[in-house]
């Protein structure tokens, strides 16, 4: 079969530390584990996070060290990065070894007292594991390789004939020139989505679909998958045949997760077109979350116009979603901002407002900036787009370093310059490690208004107004919202065309938040909130507010302000 679309995915099984069972309904009751409803995640990568044995490579020695900075953010699940053995051309994507840990990451018992460890604070595992390609010095491909009949041939794609359309459909315009790639040892073209050292495997296979679940089950902590040979809810709807003692049945790849364990989820990293995306949740039983890649791109025309309108238009578009499903929010990621879903002119405005120099874009659709450079470190705005994506229906997910506003080094080629080690102090290599610079993994930033001396941890933990000091506030009120994880929402009508009004409804508690992007302040009639006799409780602030037609008082937003509020009475 002709390969599909190649959006990246996850699926995760996830570590469970003392759960708390939440219920959609009484028949659910005591039996579901939807702690996914209302979490906070955090997504790093081990080998940029911190070395704990100054070789100059991130470790998960290091990581655990580092854990009590992740528990006192208040972040209730961690999304690791790959961390299998690879030649890291791609970040980790191209695994060898779906079994086992990068040397230089550490071993299996490394990872297993991290896992404890994160246990012990309360946080969560999900690791991403990529199964629609492997590198090539893969062993399966190794010996796909030697021979027709060899039993891994049919785990990549083939062609003995040359493609037709060997150049078209290319993800990383400029840096890759195929998508199909001759092999002179096996006589053939295989099919890569990506890059040619990264072949895409065939999940029609059968072998190839339970390798996926023995993968995903190992450890039974977690795992995040990238499918490029199909469409992954496709796969999904497909059996995987597992023999546990006494008996051989099969499940799908959902329900084969809740069986090794009840609080395993799926996760897709996949940036789709509004009318597949439910696809990928079928009516429940296929994934649990989706990226809102979508939305993310609506948010950023949104803050590039200083207009509300482009966000009501992104929420519009995505589909309602089965009970048991929710969306993962997000600014920015590993990879560059794609905004491949917009039109070429309101691409255009966001390169304009945030990406002016044509070394900040990438591939024609993307940024390779963090959040703080591209809101050029102005405090206001980065708070602004925080307390946005927070309050975004789904969970939020913080990319590592943007809890202290780290910045990018644009030196670096395609989307490496948002990679950068993370900056703990403003000791020598940012306190990531005690190696010479010239051995690290990836460059620290050291100088300019994102280096280490103006950037990092330990001083903004110590400074109650820092931007790590706010985040945290930011976390805790998240937390204490549930209705944005659980709830309905509505947009309530708004004069200002600047401000966004954003309701949630869950339980019989409603929770309301309002955002101005622009830079003028303004005021909004708190009557907004369409309930009769209710007052307004400004959870940042804790003033009240009549929500009464007629009453004086109304509600100041600055300019790139925002409030929240919960809805009594």
């Amino acid at each position: 079969m002709i390969p599909g679309d190649g959006n990246r995915w996850s699926s995760a099984a996830v570590a469970a530390p003392g759960s708390v069972i939440n219920t959609i309904g009484t028949r659910d009751r005591d039996v579901l584990d939807l702690w996914y409803k209302n979490a906070v995640i955090y997504s790093l990568n081990v080998a940029t996070y911190m070395d704990g044995n100054g070789d100059g490579i991130g470790d998960f020695r290091g990581l655990t060290q580092r854990l009590d900075h992740l528990a006192q953010l208040g972040v209730t699940c961690l999304w690791l990065l790959p961390f299998y053995p690879s030649p890291r051309l791609d970040h980790g994507y191209d695994v060898t070894d779906y079994y086992n840990v990068e040397p230089e990451l550490g071993t299996l018992g490394d990872f297993v007292e991290f896992s404890h460890q994160a246990q012990l604070r309360g946080l969560r595992l999900i690791i991403d594991l990529p199964l629609n390609h492997t590198s090539e010095q893969h062993p399966w491909f190794q010996h796909a390789r030697l021979h027709p009949d060899s039993p891994y041939r049919d785990y990549y794609v083939w062609s003995k004939n040359t493609p037709e359309r060997a150049t078209e459909g290319v993800v990383f315009p400029g840096f890759q020139t195929c998508v199909w790639t001759y092999d002179p040892r096996a006589r053939a073209w295989y099919y890569h989505r990506f890059y040619p050292y990264q072949p895409d495997l065939n999940i029609l296979s059968p072998a190839v679909r339970e390798e996926s679940s023995r993968s995903s089950a190992f450890g039974s902590n977690s795992a995040s998958q990238d499918f490029g040979s199909m469409q992954p809810h496709s796969w999904l709807r497909k059996s995987i045949r597992v023999a546990p003692p006494f008996v051989t049945t099969s499940f799908s790849m959902r329900a084969f997760l809740s069986w090794r364990r009840g609080d395993a989820v799926l996760l897709a990293e996949a940036n789709v077109p509004a009318e597949e995306m439910l696809e990928y949740f079928g009516d429940g039983s296929r994934l649990h979350m989706l990226f809102a890649f979508l939305l993310t791109q609506y948010v950023f025309l949104a803050f590039a116009r200083h207009s509300a309108a482009p966000i009501a238009a992104g929420l519009q578009l995505l589909p309602k979603l089965p009970p048991l499903s929710q969306w993962a929010q997000f600014l920015r990621n590993h990879d560059e901002l794609d905004l491949g879903r917009l039109s070429d002119s309101e691409r255009e405005e966001i390169y304009a407002a945030f990406a002016p120099d044509p070394d900040m874009q990438l591939y024609a659709r993307g940024i390779r900036r963090r959040l703080a450079s591209i809101f050029n470190n102005d405090r206001r705005r980065i708070e602004l787009a925080y307390s946005l994506m927070f309050s975004l229906p789904g969970i939020p997910v913080i990319y590592y370093g943007d809890e202290i506003g780290m910045g990018e080094d644009l030196s670096l080629p395609e989307r490496w310059p948002v990679r950068t080690c993370m900056q703990w102090t403003d000791e020598a290599n940012g306190g990531f490690s005690t190696a010479p610079e010239q051995r690290l993994i990836q460059p620290v930033i050291m100088s300019g208004d994102f280096g280490t001396p103006a950037v990092n941890v330990t001083a903004q933990q110590r400074d109650p107004k820092s931007l790590f000091s706010w985040v945290r506030r930011l976390v805790d009120v998240r937390q204490s919202c549930p209705e944005i994880g659980w709830g309905e929402w509505s947009i309530p009508a708004v004069e200002n065309p600047a401000v966004f009004a954003l309701r949630f409804t869950w339980d019989d508690k409603s929770v309301l938040v309002l955002h101005n992007l622009a830079k003028e302040d303004c005021q909004i009639a708190p009557f907004i909130a369409q309930v009769a006799n209710a007052q307004l409780t400004d959870l940042f602030g804790n003033r009240v507010y009549s929500a009464e037609v007629g009453a004086s008082d109304m509600i100041e937003l600055d300019g790139y302000g925002y409030r929240w509020f919960r809805i009594t009475g």
